[in-house]
């Protein structure tokens, strides 16, 4: 009797073995594809750098190439115009492209959080209110840099028009040549503040803007890079995008971890020299947020630039469509 028991319970674990198994070949398995991905030389890059090494070797899920640009003016068009299929870009530039777009391009993940500080060459500036009758040395007029500093600044209780004197400058090699004379404070983004201390071994890291964003009572982020994708791709693809956007996560987190070697990659796909990436990298806040939590973030951002200039994020705030479910 024991010995028919033990056999119907092997007959028994089989057959549920092989139905375990055939709901298995049941599930739906992603077909490896073609992407082309956009991205720009500079922070917002970094952490995919593990998942093109991997593309390169040919053990990423799909079929996946990368153009690294020098700025969005050169990959926007090619988003637009079907040549890309990704793309990295400033976050305020999402929403405008979803808006110019009649809602063509959608959000898939915040890839960067703030990467601009005030810095100085000394130890004047402990706190927003040393800043008070100084000059500020920065880039970015007309743009989040600006928005982003009048609004802390407000929001510290200065006033941007009259309590400082912000004099801007076209590109931060300027700044970082101002700096380098001896002149004062300047607000850079990384990597530059890193290029900026290795010139200049004096020059520190004054006030870290994005700590002071996180210190504001608001509902958001202070966020710097977004990943954006065309919403026709997006819906054809959803297995393929599921599956690479787990291996981006994965990248960045990678790269947080591994600085040193995370920082060889980047000089190899011509992102940055690996010297400035290994110190830059730590203070470049690479992030991998999607969901709720990426549509939190990114809702509270465009409401502040909103208020700053509409224009800024394409005159209005995206709709839930703009944010992609997977």
């Amino acid at each position: 009797m024991k010995k028919l028991t033990a056999l119907f319970l092997a007959l028994a674990m089989g057959i549920m073995g092989l139905t375990a198994c055939g709901q298995n070949t049941a599930e739906p398995i992603a077909e490896a594809i073609d992407m082309r991905i956009g991205g720009l030389k500079g922070p917002t890059s970094m952490g995919m750098v593990k998942l093109m090494e991997e593309a390169e070797e040919g053990t990423a899920a799909n079929r996946y190439t990368f153009t690294i640009a020098g700025s969005a003016d050169e990959i926007v068009p090619k988003l637009s115009q079907g040549e890309l299929d990704l793309a990295m870009v400033p976050a305020n530039l999402a929403s405008v492209l979803y808006n110019n777009t009649d809602g063509g391009v959608q959000l898939l993940a915040i890839n960067t959080l703030g990467v601009i500080s005030i810095v100085e060459n000394g130890e004047s500036i402990q706190s927003f209110a040393d800043l008070k009758g100084k000059t500020i040395y920065a880039t970015g007029k007309g743009a989040v840099p600006e928005y982003a500093l009048r609004y802390i600044l407000s929001q510290n209780g200065l006033n941007p028009d009259t309590d400082i004197t912000i004099e801007w400058k076209s590109e931060p090699t300027e700044v970082v040549a101002l700096l380098s004379q001896g002149e004062g404070i300047a607000m850079l983004p990384q990597p530059f503040v890193t290029v900026a201390q290795t010139q200049i071994p004096d020059l520190r890291i004054a006030i870290d803007l994005n700590e002071a964003w996180n210190a504001l009572d608001n509902d958001s982020l202070f966020l710097t890079g977004v990943l954006v994708g065309r919403r026709e791709f997006l819906q054809q693809n959803p297995l393929q995008i599921a599956a690479f956007l787990s291996e981006y996560e994965a990248s960045t987190k990678w790269v947080n971890e591994n600085v040193s070697d995370a920082a060889a990659l980047v000089e190899k796909f011509d992102i940055v020299k690996a010297a400035v990436a290994e110190k830059a990298i730590p203070h470049c806040n690479i992030t991998y947020l999607d969901g709720a939590e990426m549509k939190t973030a990114m809702n509270g951002y465009l409401e502040i630039l909103m208020a700053q200039n509409p224009q800024s994020i394409g005159g209005a705030l995206p709709d839930d469509a703009f944010y992609y479910e997977h």
